[in-house]
This record gives structure tokens, sequence and C-alpha cells, in this order.
């Protein structure tokens, strides 16, 4: 152990790392003994920062099933995970309602994912090894990345206090297959991690058209975490992971080369589901009614991603006096070999990530000094269905060094605490850029607190692909933006805890400026900045109550209103969503229940407003889609200390898009497409397995 530790440190700091620069925390992390936990009603929503920061601990997304970031974080107030396209799969994790591309995550503050590695590498983001998952929204919500124009997702790794293992093997319909397995070991000198994640799903058509809504994957990963407690007077932590992801949607089956071969005539039926088509091999152009036939196989309907992703990081604390020196840096390679209804685009990015900080008390406040440097390509190939290639096209290079300074202030004998930082870079494409941040904490009494927040936040528009993935079809791309993606964010929180209940409410409202949005040609496609501004402003709460030592309950509630230009947001949203819950904990047993309705979503607004989509039929698509619920339930039993057996339903009552809207449509010249979305892709998911943990 002392020999392997210090050799592993050695061999992940000389590939790069990375850090932040967290406030003090005073909330300590969550205590986990055998199959018992530290029960989690009474934790406070928000952690004790002066900034709003919600946390997602590892019972919670444990009681949830939840096997990966995105699953752990959807169906929240204010959080949601959006799907973009209804054949790839396509997911980014969407704060305050804005697009997902705006949300950067992070592992240990480290920022090594992009929006491009996000469309398909969220997926495959395990949660073993963490002890909870930050939320923090707003733009610029950290003082490390203005790029996050929504906010921050950052995944804080657990240090173990002892030997530990677990075995969490799962099963369940349309052939999924999963396997979790972690181990560490403790001494001395600091502790090692190890974990592993297997996970299959087929592919689901859930309107029998053979055609899936829902992607069939096979994911592995595996990673190596550590921690030593003193080098150099240092605390090191860190980790290697590497991810291998297959997944293909579209027509049915694994056989991906025999997939890309078919590229002639009809496999599939699209006389089949919501609103069909009379014909089996075609569809009605919806202008002149006449019959549009489908001849382009297997392939003009499928799309086939492989991701592979491997990273590394170390962050480092060290005490001097009165003050605290934080280091940190990181590494990431991904890379994507993608095949899109007959085009291929294979991509290779590379991120890096320097950072060094003091934080030190100064005339009376807390003071932090940051000097930070990131970089970030992106390498791409493509061709086009008939061979022509299309390389480069949205190849770019930015490399980004930043200067940081914030202050945190307390008055009135800290009823009211002020932090406040600034951030100057020097993008070496778009030029100096100065991003404010602001954070107000009030202290009404010892129960309830209001806090106010506001920043400003840049992003550089980069590729057409994280905004229209898989639209292939031309041979330039020409950058016309307007400089850099701009966003301005205001954000009040009030919080209440007392006893039994506690309660949280965020109100929000945010402008986004030079929104960037692909022009579609048939030979050059233009990236273009919207000529107005995107407004979108919202509220959501939270309410908890521990209705007896059993059983907590809670209810939320959601409502936002979008202001946009044609183009801009480009996938439906709803305008409400209400969320209930229970979890009854005794004894041996658990089980919790999650419903979460969503209300009727403006289609027209969001899809319809620069081309209209219609069914297969030749019928206009409606203008608005319907309300919905969806019930998940989990429910687990400790046949003791180390073993448990648990089962469980998401979308218990089975409701899914595909049996009253099809989440294909055709456009008026009689073309298909594959981004009509706004309900579940998969109906009722019933799964179960066996937990070992010591």
């Amino acid at each position: 152990m002392r020999l392997t530790l210090p050799l592993l440190v050695t061999l992940v700091a000389t590939q790069c790392v990375a850090a932040e620069s967290p406030d003090k925390e005073k909330i300590l992390g969550e205590v986990v003994v055998g199959q018992q936990r530290e029960g989690s009603a009474k934790r406070p929503f928000l952690r004790d920062q002066v900034a709003p920061v919600e946390s997602c601990t590892v019972e919670e997304f444990t009681k949830s099933g939840a096997t990966n970031i995105n699953e752990a974080l959807d169906k929240r107030p204010g959080v949601a995970v959006q799907v973009e396209c209804s054949i790839c799969n396509a997911r980014f994790i969407s704060l305050n309602n804005l697009p997902g591309r705006y949300t950067t995550l992070l592992i240990d503050g480290v920022p090594l994912f992009s929006a491009v590695s996000q469309a398909y590498g969220l997926d495959s983001v395990g949660l073993r090894g963490l002890e909870r998952i930050d939320l923090m929204r707003g733009a610029g919500a950290s003082g490390l990345t203005p790029d996050a124009l929504a906010g921050t997702v950052n995944m804080i790794t657990r240090r173990p206090v002892k030997d530990e293992a677990l075995i969490e093997i799962a099963v369940g319909q349309y052939g999924s297959r999963r396997l979790d397995a972690q181990a560490a070991t403790t001494g001395t000198a600091g502790a090692i991690t190890a974990n592993i994640h297997t996970n299959r799903h087929d592919s689901v058509d859930g309107d029998g058209n053979g055609i899936s809504e829902y992607t069939g994957y096979g994911r592995k990963l595996g990673g190596i975490g550590f921690f030593v407690d003193d080098v150099g007077g240092f605390k090191l932590k860190g980790r290697v992971d590497a991810i291998d992801e297959k997944r293909n949607g579209g027509a049915m089956g694994t056989d991906y080369d025999a997939i890309k071969a078919n590229r002639s005539g009809n496999p599939f039926d699209f006389s089949r589901g919501a609103r069909a088509s009379p014909y089996v091999d075609g569809w009605v152009n919806p202008i002149d009614g006449s019959k549009v036939s489908y001849a382009d196989g297997r392939t003009g309907l499928s799309e086939i991603i492989f991701t592979k992703r491997e990273s590394a990081y170390v962050t480092g604390e060290k005490r001097l006096g009165a003050a605290i020196l934080n280091i940190a840096a990181g590494y990431a390679h991904h890379d994507q070999d993608s095949f899109y209804e007959g085009n291929v685009y294979k991509a290779k990015q590379n991120q890096g990530y320097l950072m060094g900080s003091l934080k030190a008390p100064l005339a009376g406040g807390i003071w932090t000094a940051l000097a930070d440097w990131r970089y970030e390509d992106l390498r791409s190939k493509a061709e086009l269905p008939d061979g022509t290639p299309a390389n480069g096209l949205d190849n770019y290079t930015f490399r980004t060094p930043g200067l940081g300074l914030a202050a945190n202030y307390g008055f009135f004998n800290d009823q009211l605490e002020v932090s406040g930082n600034l951030r100057r870079e020097n993008h070496n494409v778009y030029g100096e850029r100065l991003t404010p941040r602001l954070n107000l904490l009030w202290r009404h009494n010892e129960h309830a607190n209001s806090r106010f927040s506001a920043g400003h936040g840049y992003r550089a528009p980069t590729s057409y692909f994280e905004q229209d993935h898989g639209i292939l079809k031309t041979l330039v791309i020409r950058n016309a933006t307007e400089g850099v993606e701009k966003s301005k964010n205001l954000m009040y929180t009030f919080d209440y805890q007392d006893g039994d209940w506690k309660f949280l409410g965020n109100a929000h409202y945010t402008k986004l400026d030079n929104l960037a949005w692909l022009d579609i040609g048939t030979t050059e496609s233009v990236l273009r900045s919207a000529s107005e501004s995107v407004k979108v402003k919202g509220f959501d709460m939270q309410l908890g109550y521990q209705v007896s030592k059993s059983l907590a309950a809670s209810v939320g509630l959601e409502a936002a209103h979008y202001d946009f230009p044609v183009g801009t947001l480009a996938f439906a949203r709803p305008d409400r969503r209400l969320y209930l819950s229970a979890d009854w904990d005794s004894g041996p047993l658990d089980v919790f229940v999650r419903a979460t309705w969503t209300g009727p979503q403006d289609l027209a607004k969001f899809y319809y407003r620069d081309e209209q989509h219609y069914n297969f039929d030749g019928s206009a698509k409606p203008d608005k889609s319907l309300a919905f619920w969806t019930v998940d339930a989990r429910i687990q039993y400790a046949i003791d200390k180390r073993w448990a057996v648990f089962a469980g339903a998401d979308n218990l009552f089975d409701f899914k898009q595909s049996k009253h809207d099809g989440m294909l449509w055709i456009n008026a010249a009689g073309n298909i497409d594959v981004t009509h979305i706004w309900g579940p892709n998969r109906g009722r998911f019933v799964y179960g397995g066996i937990r070992f943990e010591m």
C-alpha cells in the first residue's frame, strides 16, 4: 500500500489534472455503515454556503435506483435531462430550463467535459465512489467555469475511512443486465478505490414500426481513485477513468456492420403507430397527398455511435498557516466514431486543465486569488453517403488562461454574508473576457435564509455537431456568429428548516444573447448568432416533511416562461411540472416512490415556428402535447448487514409518447426527421437485483 499510492499519484500527475476552489462547508459527508445509511429526510436542501448549492447524496440516488448521473439528477425541480434525438438519444442535463450544452460538468471541481463529450458521455458517468453531487445554478455559478451559462454539476468523490466492498447485480426488461463492483482499501498514508460498471440494454420500439425510440447500448467503465493524506504537506485526491460505450438507435439489433451495409429497400413498417401512414413502405406528402416512398434501407434511419473516453485528474490542498493553497491538474481524451443515417462522423477531442489558488484571511475577510489554464480542441473527419469527404468542418482549438479574485465578508455579526468574484480570461479566439459574480446571504433567523445571486458568463460558440448532431449534409460550415454567447442571470433563493419541515424556493431570470444556431444548407451551412435575446424566467420549490420516524414525503413545483426567436430553443420544454415523493424506511425495508406530472408543452412555439411538423398520414402534428404522469418505485429489503435484494419499476403506468404521437415527423417537402420529442421514449421498465456490501 505505501508503495502503490505514491506510484499511482506520480503516474497521474505527470499526465495533468484539476480542482476547484470551494467555499468552506459546514455539513459533513454521508456516513455509511453496511446497509444502514444516515437518514436524509432532515438534511437541509442547501449546503451552508453563501451561494445556493443543492446536493444529491449517494443515499438519494441509491433509493431511486439511478445508475448514472443523468438518472440521478432527472426529475428534480429546476433540473431535467433533455433528450435531443429520438434515435440516438443524445441527452444533456438542463438547469433552469436552459439548453443542456450550457451546463458544465465538474469532477471534484475539475472541468473535463465539453458540450460535445456530454452528448453521449454523461450516460456513462457512473455514481460509485461519490459522496454527493452538487448543483449550482446560474451564469458563472462557479468561479472556475464562466462558460457554464446555466450552471454547474459537480461530482464530489468520497474518501473511504475503512476497507469496504460492494457488488450489485441487476436484470430487467429489454435484455437489461447491469453489474456494479467497487472496492476500497485504506492505510496510514491514505486510501485507494477501484470500481467497474457494465450495463447493456436492447433497443425499444414502442409503436412496432421497426424504428427504435429508446437506444440500445452496451457500456463498460472502470476507474481507480486515490487519496493521499500527506505529500509534502499536501492532501491529494484524484481519479483515473476509462469509458467504452456502443449504442444503436433506429433499426433494431446489434449487427452494426449489417445495418451499415443495408442501404436500399424498405425494412420498416410506416403503417404502424399513432397517425400512421396508409402505406407500409412510405408516407403521405402533406402538401399534395401523394405517396413518398422510402428506399434507404436500415441505414437511412439508424444512428450508431461508439464512444471511448479516458480521463485523469488530481487535486491538492495544503495549509500555510491561516492560508490554504489549492492546486489541480487534469486531462481527458474523447473518441467518437459515429454513423448517422449513412453519414460517417469521427471526432477526437482533448481537454486539459491546470489551476492554483491561495485562500487567506485579509482585511477582515477571506480572499482567494486564482490562476488557471484550460485547453480544449476538436478534430473531426466526416464522409457523406456518396463517399464525399467533409473533414474538419467543426475543428477548433481553444486555449484560455484565466485569473480570478474572490472575497467573502460577514456583516452584522455574520447575519449578512457577501461573496463576490471577478474573473478575467484571455481567450485565444475571442479575446479578453470579464465575468463577475455576486452572492448575498441574509440569515433571517436560525431557521430561514435568503440568498440573492447575480452573474455574467460567456461561452465560445463551437461546432454544429452539438446543436444539430447527425445532420451531415453540407461540405462547408461558415462561422458568422457575432462573438461569444453571453448570459446574464439573477436568482433569489429562500430556504427554511424547522423540526420536521423544510422548504426551498428559487426564482430565476436568465437572458442569453448571441445564442448560436446552425442555418443548414445543402452545400454550405452557416453558424449564426440569434438576432434577438433568449429570455427564460421561472420559479421552483420543494417542500419536505418528516411524517413519522419511518416516513418522509416531499412535494415540488416548477413553472417557467420562455421568450425566444425562431430556431434558438430547439427542443420542447414544459411550462409546469409537479413532483411528489414518499420514502418509507422501517427496519430492513426501504420503499421509495416518486411521481412526476409534466404539463402540456407548446410544440408549435418550439418546433413549428419555422416549419410545421406532420404525421405519416399527412395530418399536422398537434400544437400542444398531452399532460402526463410518470411514477417510479423501488423497494429494497436488507437480509442482513451485508446482503440486500431490491426490485423496482420506472414509468410504472407505462406512459410513452409513441402511443399518442410519433417521435418521427415529416416536413412540408415530405422529408423525414427525428426530433419531435415531448414525452418518455420508453414505457414501463421493471428490474430487480441483489446487493452485497461490506
